[in-house]
C-alpha cells in the first residue's frame, strides 16, 4: 500500500484539530449531549496508523474518539450531529461522543472494555480465516485495568489477528503516567510474547512508517502485536479538569505534529487546505445544528415496544 502524500496527511490531521477545536468553542452554549474528550495534539497517531486500513478491516476506540472516527473516514457533519443528540448522527444521536459505530468502526467510553471487545472481534476473524485485522486504540490509562492483561493473554495464546496501540499522552485524566504505571509500557506487551514497537514522536509520517512492520506481522497470521506512540494531549481530559503546568503544555506545543506536516507543504497548499478545512467545519456544525433532534419514542426494544 502507497502511503498518502503530504498534503493528504495535513489535510487529514487539520480536519481533527479544527472540528475538536470547534466543539470545544461551542460547548458553552448548551449544543452538546454529555461530555467530551478532544484529540487535539494527538492527530498524527490516528492518521499515521490508519493510512494502514484496508477494506473490512476493524477499528475499536475509546473514549476519546472523534479523530480514529475521522481518520476512518466518518463524516463530519454526522459526528456533529451525533454529540448534539440529531436524528441524522452516527447512532441517530443516542450515541453521544463516547459511543459510536458506523460499518467496521466501534468506539465505547468504558475503560479497558474496548479491549476485549477488540480481542473477541478478531478471535471471529481467525475463524473466518480471512485477511481482515483488529487495530484497536488504548490510552495510557487503560494499563492500570486488569482486564487488559486477561486479554492479552488470551489474545497471545490464540494468536488473534489484532494490533493494539497505545497513545501515551502521558496522563491518566490528570495524573501523570510516572506516578501511576510501574515499569515500562512495552514490558507489559512483552511479557506475554507479543512483540512490539514505540516511538516517540509526533511526526505523523514517521509514526506511518514505523507503525508498518507490526502491521506486517499481525496480517502474516503470526498473532497480536502491540504499537506504543509516546505523545501528548494539548486540551484538558475533557473539557476543564486540567491541573498540568502550563509551562508544560507550551514545551510540548513545539511539537505540535501540524506545522511539522505543513513544513513539507507549500504555502499556497498549506493555504488552500486551510481554507476548504474551515468552509468543511463550518458546513458540517452549521448542518447538523439545523437538523431534527432524535426521538426516544423511536428506540425500540428487542420485542417492537418502546423503551
Amino acid at each position: 500500500m502507497s502511503r498518502p502524500d503530504n498534503a493528504a496527511f495535513y489535510r487529514r490531521m487539520l480536519r481533527i484539530r479544527r472540528f475538536e477545536e470547534t466543539v470545544l468553542d461551542l460547548f458553552p452554549r448548551g449544543l452538546f449531549y454529555g461530555t467530551t474528550h478532544t484529540y487535539i495534539g494527538q492527530e498524527a497517531n490516528a492518521v499515521g496508523v490508519l493510512a494502514w486500513l484496508r477494506e473490512g478491516d476493524i477499528v475499536v476506540s475509546n473514549h476519546r474518539c472523534h479523530g480514529h472516527f475521522l481518520a476512518y473516514g466518518g463524516s463530519m457533519r454526522s459526528l456533529a450531529a451525533e454529540l448534539m443528540g440529531r436524528s441524522t448522527g452516527v447512532c441517530g444521536g443516542r450515541g453521544g461522543s463516547q459511543h459510536i459505530q458506523w460499518r467496521d468502526f466501534y468506539a465505547n467510553g468504558i475503560l479497558g472494555g474496548t479491549v476485549p471487545m477488540a480481542a473477541g472481534m478478531a478471535s471471529t476473524e481467525k475463524l473466518k480465516e480471512g485477511d481482515k485485522m483488529v487495530f484497536s486504540f488504548m490510552g495510557d490509562g487503560t494499563l492500570g485495568e486488569g482486564v487488559v492483561y486477561e486479554t492479552l493473554n488470551i489474545a497471545a495464546l490464540g494468536a488473534f489477528p489484532i494490533l493494539f496501540i497505545v497513545e501515551n499522552n502521558r496522563y491518566a485524566q490528570s495524573t501523570p503516567t510516572r506516578l501511576n504505571l510501574a515499569g515500562e509500557i512495552p514490558d507489559r506487551f512483552k511479557a506475554f510474547g507479543i512483540p512490539v514497537e514505540s516511538i516517540d514522536s509526533t511526526d505523523v509520517v514517521e509514526i506511518h512508517e514505523a507503525i508498518e512492520p507490526m502491521l506486517k506481522y499481525v496480517r502474516e497470521k503470526n498473532g497480536p502485536a502491540a504499537f506504543v506512540v509516546h505523545t501528548y494531549r494539548f486540551a484538558p481530559h475533557s473539557k476543564g479538569d486540567d491541573s498540568r503546568d502550563p509551562e508544560e503544555i507550551a514545551r510540548y506545543r513545539t511539537k505540535d505534529p501540524l506545522p511539522i506536516q505543513a513544513e513539507r507543504l507549500e504555502e499556497a497548499n498549506q493555504r488552500e487546505i486551510q481554507e476548504s478545512v474551515e468552509m468543511e467545519v463550518a458546513d458540517a456544525f452549521e448542518q447538523a445544528e439545523s437538523d431534527p433532534a432524535a426521538e426516544p419514542a423511536s428506540l425500540t426494544s428487542p420485542l417492537g415496544k418502546s423503551q
